[in-house]
């Protein structure tokens, strides 16, 4: 037990890390830091990390010092680490739980079991050591004494019965842990509830270190049908790149594991769908500043580079409401689409994925034709025009109806609210937005810079107060 420190000096190294991340200080962060509550964290990190561990960590022993108040898990931690029985022994005699972990949830079996120390290995079997703890990453004292050959080790623990995690490659694990994405995340830090009432590939609910947090789950059975597995690929591309104030929020993916899944930021106050079902008719104010923010975030897809986002399935539900009272719109990426060229795109396998009752899709897409990027604004102007109005299109007709009506006979609603109690300029906008042929509508930074002008006009006519006050809500 003596000369403790200088020991720990030579055997265990400081590192910054979080586990099965790798962060790049040189890169834009892919999740944004204030989602990870362990990004202050600090751990050591032994000759030989678990055998899960995807960063496969190594020591690095210059000019590295060891903090003077180390605790009493450490301590037991590096005796297994050196192989020293005696040392790990005295301290289990002071007190200290042989089941003890650290901030990646090893215990000294795990790190006896990898580095092939056998008798201290016996010693904490001997002190009722849990022959099945799992680390952060899912690993075993006999996962780990497998994975780097310490076979004697490895009978012991099978002969007391312990389990070795089977196998879980995914179609997107990677051969060199090198490789693993930065966005990747600990599959046992993701809390999922089994809720009734949750179709197969949407979001559901779930706390991600306590957070709450929405998943996507790609189940086991999806992993041998190639068309889900490109599709949950494409989707994951999509939005693991974008990051606006208006666009839903990646946090995470879990592709190593199984099952993979696609990890949002969570809002619990729905979408623009249930909002409007609610609310019904909104202020002016109101859904002009709902229709900027719906503007920007779809602008922001649209002008990605290299090559632009199309949403293609822009409608209320597709439009998330978080605490602060704004929208962002997220959904994109679900629909399956084969470029034709940088701006023009054509669905694929349209039937198989066509929702009839869609009151939003644009014409082309319905109709399997060749579309761009002004399908958005279609869609965009009938979510004005419902936010306006207070009703859905054509309502009470069935959506089926209304879709075909819209789509095939190129009819619109009507205005039912007089035109005075519109915005000046509104109603044109949404005329121009809905417009049949794809050229007429406005681009999204159009649309941005005539709502702008509608709310300053307003404002300083005092429009909002003296005109509007009923009957909107």
């Amino acid at each position: 037990m003596e000369n403790i420190t200088a020991q720990l000096k030579r055997g265990i190294s400081r590192q910054f890390s979080t586990g099965s991340l790798r962060r790049s200080l040189t890169r834009q962060m892919t999740r944004q830091s204030s989602f990870d509550p362990r990004r202050n964290n600090m751990r050591f990190s032994f000759g030989r990390q678990s055998s899960l561990d995807p960063i496969r960590r190594s020591p690095v022993h210059d000019e590295l010092t060891v903090p003077e108040n180390l605790d009493s898990t450490m301590q037991l931690l590096f005796m297994a680490c050196r192989g020293d029985a005696m040392g790990v022994e005295d301290l289990l005699n002071d007190g200290i739980d042989v089941n003890s972990i650290d901030l990646d949830g090893r215990t000294a079996l795990h790190i006896a079991a990898c580095e092939g120390h056998v008798e201290v290995v016996k010693l904490l079997l001997k002190r009722k050591a849990n022959i099945d703890a799992r680390d952060r990453w899912g690993s075993t004292a006999a996962a780990d004494a497998k994975y780097y050959g310490n076979v004697e080790i490895y009978n012991i623990l099978k002969a007391r019965g312990a389990k070795v995690p089977k196998s879980r490659k995914t179609p997107m694990t990677v051969a060199n842990p090198r490789e693993i994405p930065e966005y990747e995340l600990n599959p046992l830090e993701l809390q999922v509830r089994k809720a009734d009432g949750i179709a197969k590939g949407t979001y559901q609910v779930a706390k991600w270190n306590g957070t709450k947090v929405s998943v996507k789950i790609l189940d086991k059975d999806s992993h041998s049908d190639p068309e889900c597995i490109n599709a949950f690929k494409h989707e994951l591309t999509l939005v693991e790149k974008v990051r606006h104030p208006n666009v839903v929020q990646f946090v995470g993916a879990v592709t190593q594991n199984t099952p993979m899944m696609i990890v949002l930021e969570y809002h619990s106050k729905g979408d623009l769908a249930s909002y409007l079902q609610k609310k019904g008719r909104l202020s002016p104010s109101k859904a002009l500043r709902f229709a900027l923010d719906i503007a920007r975030g779809m602008n922001y897809l649209h002008e990605c580079k290299p090559d632009p986002i199309i949403h293609g399935d822009l409608k209320p539900k597709n439009i998330l409401l978080d605490s602060g009272g704004h929208l962002k719109v997220a959904g994109f990426g679900l629909m399956k689409m084969s470029n034709i060229s940088p701006d023009k795109a054509k669905v694929v396998l349209p039937g198989a994925h066509m929702d009839p009752s869609n009151l939003y899709v644009a014409p082309e897409v319905y109709l399997e034709e060749v579309f761009d990027r002004s399908v958005d604004a279609y869609s965009f102007g009938l979510i004005l025009y419902e936010m306006i109005e207070g009703v859905q299109l054509f309502h009470p007709k069935p959506p089926e109806e209304v879709v075909k009506l819209m789509c095939c006979e190129r009819k619109r609603p009507p205005f039912k609210i007089k035109a005075r109690s519109y915005p000046p300029d509104l109603k044109e906008l949404i005329e121009e937005c809905w417009d049949p042929e794809p050229v007429i509508r406005p681009t999204f930074s159009e649309v941005i810079v005539r709502l702008d002008k509608i709310v300053s006009n307003c404002s300083k006519q005092g429009w909002w107060k003296d005109t509007f006050k009923l009957p909107w809500k």
